[in-house]
């Protein structure tokens, strides 16, 4: 019994001696998680189209993401659109926002499901013809996104803001060096 109480004693101090020695300049590690299967709804709701457009970029990391790390072919993802972001996804705006189309197409091409809320687009000018036609119109933002909660997806609304680099830090920075 001493010697179990020993060996235990023993292993505790080394595994708090292995903690001791880490501190502010120690590396972080990355650990490739495998996630199971998702149910997410993202909230697209941004001050101009452009800002709709650009923000495509966390629902492509994600279906990325999910490529490396997860379970794609089993997750769903869908977009409710209620902002002015809602002007780019109109088929009659075309002209104006060429990359639409192919940006959103290659969205719903990997799973996900784009809605457009009617009042919103009502609101706009819009009815629910002109919109491009792997959209899905509903009929108000607010009971779709509910929906999806009440279905237990995760919520997401992503927020835009300038991307700070390293470099950016260092220039602010200059105690800062680009050394480990």
């Amino acid at each position: 019994m001493k010697i179990r109480k020993n060996a235990a004693a023993a292993v505790m101090v080394i595994a708090l001696a292995g903690t001791a020695h880490s501190g502010p300049t120690d590396p972080s590690h990355f650990e490739p998680v495998q996630y199971e299967a998702q149910k997410v709804l993202y909230d697209w709701n941004y001050a101009t189209p452009e800002e709709g457009l650009r923000a495509l970029g966390f629902i492509r990391n994600h279906l990325k993401s999910m490529e490396e790390f997860g379970d794609k072919e089993n997750s769903h993802i869908v977009m409710v659109a209620h902002g002015n972001d809602l002007h780019a996804f109109s088929r009659l705006n075309s002209e104006a926002y060429p990359e639409a189309y192919e940006k959103l197409k290659e969205l719903v091409d990997a799973g996900v499901e784009i809605h457009v809320c009617r009042n919103a687009a009502k609101s706009r000018g819009y009815g629910p013809e002109d919109f491009y036609d792997f959209t899905t119109v509903v009929p108000a933002a607010v009971i779709d996104i509910a929906k999806y909660g009440n279905e237990g997806y995760s919520y997401m609304i992503p927020s835009l803001f300038p991307r700070i680099t390293r470099e950016d830090i260092i220039a602010k920075h200059p105690e800062v060096t680009m050394d480990e």
